[in-house]
């Protein structure tokens, strides 16, 4: 015997009884989902982070902002604690919150809270995305303050992360905000609020 044939016969030996390939049933595709399901499943992801979720009809924007800012900062706060992204329509403002102008990142912590807009938000993971647009505002705008408020408009919901990359401009500076700031150590012990933001709270207007 040759040490060719010594060598594939140690192999089929270690392979053992050649059996025939069993046909796999295909994986059936997910049901899509109606818009109405879409953003219930939305709310529950979101949810699920310990973030909150404030639901409204799209006129009741601006109220609901004002009640999710009392909610995460309690009483006794004023617009000028709020910043606001340059390209939040002005209804949605508290009056007289600052808007964005570029200042100095650090100057941002001094806020107690952000307001913002999303690009997309994906319902299956409960997923908000950040573009670095006006809506949306710089990365830093939704890092540093401790509360960041986003507004979600049902038309920005997507089902899938790939339906949302589909959307968006593929060199734009992507911020993917999934509840507030969490780490985990060696031992995978979850701590949230090491860093900002400490509360997301999701305004769903739709």
């Amino acid at each position: 015997m040759s040490a060719r044939e010594e060598v594939l016969g140690r192999i089929r030996t270690a392979l053992g009884e050649h059996r025939p390939v069993v046909d796999v049933p295909p994986v059936p595709a997910p049901r899509s989902l109606a818009p109405a399901e879409l953003l219930d499943l939305l709310a529950e992801r979101v949810e699920d982070y310990r973030a909150t979720v404030l639901r409204c009809a799209p006129d009741e924007v601006p109220a609901t902002v004002v009640r999710g800012l009392d909610l995460a900062l309690g009483g006794g706060w004023a617009p000028a604690d709020v910043v606001v992204a340059p390209g939040v329509p002005a209804a949605w403002r508290p009056s007289g919150s600052p808007e964005d102008d570029g200042r100095p990142a650090v100057r941002l912590a001094a806020f107690a809270a952000t307001l913002t807009g999303v690009a997309a938000a994906v319902a299956e993971t409960g997923t908000l995305v950040l573009d670095g647009s006006p809506l949306s505002g710089r990365r830093a705008l939704s890092l540093l303050p401790d509360v960041l408020v986003c507004v979600v408009e049902a038309a920005q919901v997507v089902p899938d992360v790939p339906d949302a990359l589909g959307r968006l401009d593929p060199v734009a500076p992507l911020t993917m905000v999934s509840g507030p700031s969490a780490t985990s150590d060696i031992e995978l012990q979850r701590v949230e609020g090491v860093h900002g933001p400490r509360t997301l709270v999701v305004v769903l207007a739709g």
